[in-house]
């Protein structure tokens, strides 16, 4: 499957990346195509075109704030989390895959 996933904590600093990390790692370690874009402190890294959304399956939110131009995921299926998932139950994330 294809994913897309936003990571952000309130701070915007390690736990977003560290979330980031563990999310792309996971996906690839079963078998996905991924792309994560962080939100935080430096405002948004890696962000995801429309070209990226549109080709995704599922987008996973891995935040613990409000994201940033929620609005370029409408009509995707959502899966939402919060960051401390990313950080100790990644692999859970992709088990409420939905159907």
């Amino acid at each position: 499957m294809k994913f897309v996933a936003v990571t952000a904590c309130p701070t915007g600093i390690a736990h977003t990346y560290m979330a980031a990390e563990n999310i792309e790692k996971t996906a690839k370690e079963l078998g996905h195509e991924i792309k994560v874009e962080t939100q935080g402190a430096m405002g948004i890294e890696n962000e995801l075109t429309a070209d990226d959304i549109a080709n995704a399956d599922v987008v996973i939110f891995a935040v613990d704030i409000m994201v940033e131009q929620l609005e370029r995921f409408d009509g995707k299926p959502k899966i939402e989390v919060p960051v401390q998932q990313a950080l100790k139950n990644p692999k859970g994330i992709f088990e409420k895959t939905p159907n």
